[in-house]
């Protein structure tokens, strides 16, 4: 009881703390800018010699690189809401459809349940203006818009930029092109996206530079089908993969480029990461690491991960400590001095301490568990990783568990499960806390909650017939 007692004293003041120091230092804009399947080894200063990125290895050098940072799931859907609620996918309901399908497609009744705290809305609360420049993908219903989920404004796509007219595999409705909660464009030209997106996100700097903000720009690209303006096209040294990844790192560089002439650049924190890792074909790479999208493999759920933000963080440094997309919710909420939410179980952590000195500090963060699907697959804790499920299916009578130390075998290349018996147990006590508390395939969890569903839901553009549909060459 006494424990008990000084553990909640110990975080009150903790919140206390934190809104004092928000209130003695002037609040950072926030730009955070997350690809879609952008690999691990797919920049210069995570080992890529194919692809240009200057700007984007800019970023490095003067702020922090995090080695082992982790998405929630080797998919987008899933993915993303960790990151906007930091919590799992499993916790919110988010890691299926609710039709046995791991990401929501045009017209789905569920996404992100309108009872979930999002970043968006903690910093509206902090007084933050907020916009979301790119791709959503965490419902098409009214209901589950980011106009709805604490964002003033909103321009691009609601889902993956292949779920669009002539895909091939279904009979999708055209893919609409977003202006808040209006369809502006049908079947927008792909090539100009991140040009668009870049030109609204400068836009929205100008506009809001005398107060807060909060820019989530959610690229669309390197997902497949692939494309880039005329100016990158055909220039890289990976084809059509490598221009839209050097036209992002364009991006970066006019974005970088507007906050500093405005004198924006010192006090704000700018984050760049992925949301799952590169898939098996197209031209990303993952290396050194093992396994592409869509799987429990490293390759899958770890990905580059880079912060600049002048005022606090050092630049040129570098952390091996385990970080997590759960944890940007609550770190970016103590910068601000925004209390999170004390009514639901939130799985991230807050960082900010390892940001500001993170040659010295630790990440509270020791475990990450990885999914595929409803299914719990492996568990990391510290260095040990442990593979209980094949990483890429759902279950497997023959299977025997796998313990790989990551300290020295970032591949997955040789499991040392007879030679560490202790680290075994201890990992499948871990394994099973996790069973209980998020549930595992049929076994239910303790402490989940529902995704929001709708009963009549509706495409945002009518399908076309079946005259209509032509195929692409180019689909996910």
């Amino acid at each position: 009881m006494l424990r008990t007692t000084f553990v909640i004293c110990a975080a009150l003041l903790s919140v206390s703390l934190a809104t004092a120091v928000a209130d003695d230092v002037q609040k950072p804009n926030i730009i955070l800018i997350n690809c879609d399947d952008l690999g691990y080894g797919d920049i210069g200063c995570m080992g890529s010699r194919k692809h240009r990125t200057p700007n984007i290895d800019q970023l490095s050098v003067d702020g922090l690189t995090l080695t082992d940072f982790y998405v929630t799931s080797g998919v987008c859907t899933p993915s993303r809401s960790s990151l906007m609620t930091g919590c799992y996918p499993k916790r919110t309901g988010m890691h299926s459809n609710g039709e046995n399908q791991w990401v929501l497609f045009p017209g789905n009744r569920q996404g992100l349940n309108p009872n979930e705290v999002t970043i968006a809305e903690q910093l509206k609360q902090a007084g933050y203006v907020t916009a979301i420049i790119g791709k959503w993908h965490l419902g098409d219903q009214p209901e589950f818009l980011p106009t709805r989920q604490g964002f003033d404004t909103w321009f691009g796509i609601p889902y993956s930029n292949d779920m669009g007219v002539g895909n091939g595999r279904r009979n999708y409705p055209p893919l609409p092109l977003m202006r808040n909660e209006q369809v502006i464009e049908e079947e927008p030209d792909q090539s100009q996206l991140t040009k668009r997106y870049t030109a609204e996100t400068v836009g929205f700097i100008e506009a809001n530079k005398d107060q807060p903000f909060f820019i989530y720009m959610p690229h669309t690209f390197p997902h497949v089908p692939l494309f880039a303006s005329d100016e990158f096209k055909g220039k890289s040294a990976n084809g059509l993969y490598g221009d839209a990844v050097e036209e992002i790192d364009w991006s970066v560089g006019q974005i970088v480029h507007a906050l500093r002439q405005r004198n924006l650049e010192q006090n704000t924190l700018v984050i760049f990461t992925s949301d799952n890792g590169a898939a098996q074909k197209w031209g990303g790479r993952n290396l050194p690491l093992k396994g592409f999208k869509g799987s429990t493999w490293e390759g899958g759920m770890r990905v580059p991960c880079l912060m600049k933000w002048p005022a606090a963080i050092p630049a040129g440094t570098v952390s091996r400590e385990i970080v997590s997309t759960l944890d940007i919710m609550p770190t970016i909420s103590a910068i601000v001095g925004q209390p999170l939410p004390d009514d639901r179980k939130i799985d991230g952590y807050d960082v900010s301490a390892l940001l500001r000195n993170p040659l010295e500090e630790t990440s509270p963060r020791e475990t990450m568990f990885y999914y595929y699907r409803e299914h719990l697959c492996a568990v990391r804790h510290e260095n040990f990783k442990l593979h209980v499920r094949p990483a890429r299916t759902k279950a497997s009578k023959t299977f025997e568990p796998q313990l790989y130390n990551l300290a020295n075998d970032i591949g997955e290349t040789r499991s040392v499960a007879d030679e560490e018996p202790e680290v075994m147990t201890e990992l499948m006590i871990l394994i099973e806390e996790c069973r209980q508390d998020l549930g595992d395939g049929d076994h239910p969890g303790q402490h989940t909650r529902p995704p929001g569903q709708v009963d009549q839901p509706r495409t945002l553009t009518q399908r076309p017939t079946a005259e209509q549909a032509q195929p692409r060459t180019e689909s996910n």
